[in-house]
C-alpha cells in the first residue's frame, strides 16, 4: 500500500504563489510517477501535472505550463507542486496521486492511489 498526505493549500489573492507538497509513506517503490489533479466545483477533475520518480521527466496540462512546476525530493519522498502566478481559475481542490503505470500520467484511471486532496482559493 501507498498512502499520500497533501499540504499547502490556502486562500490567496490572484498573482501571488503558492506551494503544494505531497509526502509518499508505504511501498512508493511500486510506483514510477506522482501526479497532481485538481478538481473545481462543478467540473470534473482534471490533470495538472506528473513527474517521474526516476529521472524527473515532468508533464504538464497546457493551462498551468510555464506557472506550475513539479519536483521532487527522492530522499524525503515528497513531491511538490509549485504555482506561480495564480489565478482565480486555479481554484480546486488538489489531489496528489501515485501512478502504478509507466504510461498514460495524464488519465486519472492510471493513479492507483490518492491523497486526501488540499483546497486552493484564489481570489481576484
Amino acid at each position: 500500500q501507498v498512502q499520500l498526505v497533501e499540504s499547502g493549500g490556502g486562500l490567496v489573492q490572484a498573482g501571488v504563489s503558492l506551494r503544494l507538497s505531497c509526502t509518499v509513506s508505504g511501498r512508493r517503490f511500486t510506483t514510477y510517477a506522482m501526479g497532481w489533479f485538481r478538481q473545481a466545483p462543478g467540473k470534473e477533475r482534471e490533470f495538472v501535472g506528473a513527474i517521474r520518480w526516476s529521472g524527473g521527466t515532468t508533464y504538464y496540462a497546457d493551462s498551468v505550463k510555464g506557472r506550475f512546476t513539479i519536483s521532487k525530493d527522492n530522499v524525503k519522498n515528497t513531491v511538490y507542486l509549485q504555482m506561480n502566478r495564480l489565478k482565480p481559475e486555479d481554484t480546486a481542490v488538489y489531489y496528489c496521486a501515485a501512478s502504478t503505470r509507466d504510461y498514460g500520467f495524464g488519465s486519472d484511471r492510471n493513479y492507483a492511489y490518492w491523497g486526501q486532496g488540499t483546497q486552493v482559493t484564489v481570489s481576484s
